[in-house]
């Protein structure tokens, strides 16, 4: 049985995600912050496989080392989903309060690195690292200058890991735009209903774990109309 870490997995794009690899039978260690919706998202993937669910913050050592421990010898799978906006609504970044960007860098980069740092030793050639990034990565949105700088320290991050780890595949995986709570939290008081679930981006980064595409920064949308070699199909 293939095993993953999937982190932000009580919801949203980390749920998805978990839903369709215990479809696959893969085995599954999961977090979130909230340990009521995890524990409801454990049971519900535990009638379907192997789930360890523990609740924490992907900041905090101590928890990141518990998810480890908790994989066992191998790890095929690090998904890097867990990430937070910062304030809302968002301010412009001659208003950012200094504390609450460190605390986005903190959670959206340092903590990914952190994870990966634990992982590495377990993880067999040809596992794979899923950073989840954003398209406010690479474009420069008003106010979105603590969440986007972050989501572009991870992809160099990304970047730099798979240039280390030549036996590994490490990915920066954009979803796009998905009707996730994150999401709202950037347009407060707006309908977001227009916006795709994330079930949809789940094909492009099915891809990624089960093809053999090199390393680097993919858009998932445009990948779920490939196959699993990273071809268009």
């Amino acid at each position: 049985m293939s095993l993953a870490i999937i982190t932000g997995a009580s919801r949203g794009l980390g749920l998805a995600l978990a839903r369709a690899l215990a479809e696959r039978r893969w085995g599954l260690v999961i977090d979130a912050r909230g340990s009521t919706a995890l524990q409801r998202a454990a049971r519900e993937l535990g009638a379907i496989t192997e789930v360890v669910a523990i609740s924490g913050d992907v900041s905090d050592d101590s928890h990141r080392r518990a998810l480890v421990a908790a994989a066992g010898d191998e790890v095929d799978l690090l998904v890097n989903n867990a990430s937070i906006l910062g304030p809302s609504p968002q301010p412009a970044l001659a208003d950012y309060p200094l504390d609450a960007l460190e605390r986005v860098y903190e959670v959206n980069v340092t903590a990914p690195i952190a994870l990966a740092q634990l992982v590495l030793p377990r993880m067999p050639d040809g596992a794979a690292i899923i950073n989840v990034t954003s398209d406010a990565a690479v474009e420069p949105y008003e106010g979105w200058g603590g969440y986007g700088s972050s989501k572009a320290a991870l992809e160099q991050l990304s970047a730099i890991l798979a240039a280390e780890q030549p036996a590994l595949r490490v990915y920066a995986a954009d979803p796009g735009d998905m009707r996730t709570q994150l999401h709202q939290e950037a347009f407060p008081g707006e309908d977001i209903s227009d916006r795709p679930p994330p079930e949809d981006s789940i094909p492009g980064l099915l891809a990624l774990i089960e093809g053999r595409l090199p390393s680097g920064r993919y858009r998932a949308p445009e990948l779920g109309t490939r196959n699993a070699g990273g071809v268009p199909a």
